[in-house]
């Protein structure tokens, strides 16, 4: 296998352990995009080790004389705000999907905005990057409505809260039954930064459902 190697309704995935510069993370079962069937996720244990500190055995002398205190806010978080796919016509902003009561993956709340499941990386950091947006929504096409005819060497750029903005290749695009979910291939390991879009697919108007999904695997491209 080469190196360089969901959405209406609900999305789901379980939490594997995958490893990320050092953080195992592994895929557990299929996520669904978008009128598929979904599965709970659940949180990662604790870093083996990891304890509460405990007391010191006396108390240190207090200040002779208190001044103000001095804090030093930190950092935002980096986090993807837009996505642009030029050879579809995408341009489009980005929110943060985390999860529901039931342990669910949310979804956008509009036909247009995709959104980034935070826990996946940063898009442009090493590991797999994860953007799910609707195929179709409320009687409209959804952001990724056409995001199966996208081809290999499509550029996608994703700009981040800093301003800086990663631009991937696209590797390949495939279309995987429901039942069948590559979630390794998704959410495993990766030892570069990828990312994966992901729609629905396989409208059923019989069963009116969506039987598959759409997945774009890419690589940020070399500078």
């Amino acid at each position: 296998m080469s190196a360089r190697e969901h959405g209406d309704h609900r999305i789901g995935m379980t939490t594997r352990r995958l490893a990320i510069l050092g953080v195992v993370w592994a895929a557990a079962s299929a996520v669904a995009v978008a009128g598929c069937s979904h599965t709970t996720v659940t949180s990662a244990p604790s870093p083996a080790g990891a304890s509460a500190p405990t007391a010191t055995a006396t108390a240190p002398p207090a200040p002779t004389s208190p001044g103000p205190a001095m804090t030093t806010p930190p950092p935002a978080p980096l986090t993807p705000v837009r996505i642009g796919i030029p050879a579809i016509g995408v341009d489009a902003s980005l929110v943060e999907l985390g999860l529901t009561s039931d342990g669910a993956l949310a979804v956008p709340t509009t036909a247009m905005t995709a959104g980034w499941y935070t826990g996946s990386p940063v898009p442009g950091r090493i590991g797999p990057a994860v953007i799910a947006g609707h195929v179709h929504w409320n009687g409209v096409p959804g952001v990724f409505a056409p995001l199966a005819d996208l081809t290999p060497g499509d550029r996608i750029t994703v700009t981040r809260s800093d301003g800086t903005t990663a631009t991937f290749i696209v590797d390949r695009v495939a279309t995987y039954a429901k039942t069948g979910f590559p979630t390794a291939l998704v959410y495993g390991s990766l030892d570069f930064p990828g990312l994966r879009l992901i729609t629905c697919g396989g409208f059923d108007p019989v069963a009116r459902a969506y039987e598959s999904n759409v997945i774009v695997f890419a690589s940020l491209a070399t500078p």
